[in-house]
């Protein structure tokens, strides 16, 4: 039997808006993966130590504060100090797409915009922790 995907949702930074996190995590949850919901104002380290104690398949991340780019670059050095530069990460919220391709290339698994759909994150989940547990 496979395992059951255990996700992280997490809003950090200043940023009071969770709806877009709530309904994603619920969207992830309905899908049948397990779901840690962290809850606003997370700091870098909170989340990379929750991600870290729950042993999480995959991270998902709302930020509409726009403060994306040193948020991230922040838990992505967290997560590679932790040896866990393998774990996905995703991040949704209100990103310009200049900023989105950075942080591809950073190593943020994908970015979602507002209007993204549900199945195409549910999928993109699935994906990455499928070839994360493939080893690839």
């Amino acid at each position: 039997m496979i395992e059951r995907a255990r996700v992280l949702i997490a809003k950090p930074g200043l940023d009071g808006h969770d709806r877009g996190a709530k309904v994603t995590a619920r969207a992830l949850r309905d899908a049948g993966m397990e779901v840690i919901y962290t809850g606003l104002r997370q700091t870098p380290e909170m989340v990379v130590e929750a991600a870290l104690q729950e042993d999480v398949d995959a991270i998902g991340l709302s930020i509409l504060s726009g403060a994306h780019m040193p948020l991230m670059v922040r838990v992505l050095e967290l997560l590679a100090a932790n040896e866990m530069s393998d774990v996905p990460v995703f991040l949704g919220g209100i990103i310009p797409d200049e900023d989105a391709d950075r942080l591809r290339e950073m190593g943020v698994t994908a970015v979602f915009g507002p209007g993204a759909s549900l199945d195409d994150v549910i999928a993109a989940f699935r994906t990455a922790i499928a070839a994360r547990r493939a080893g690839n």
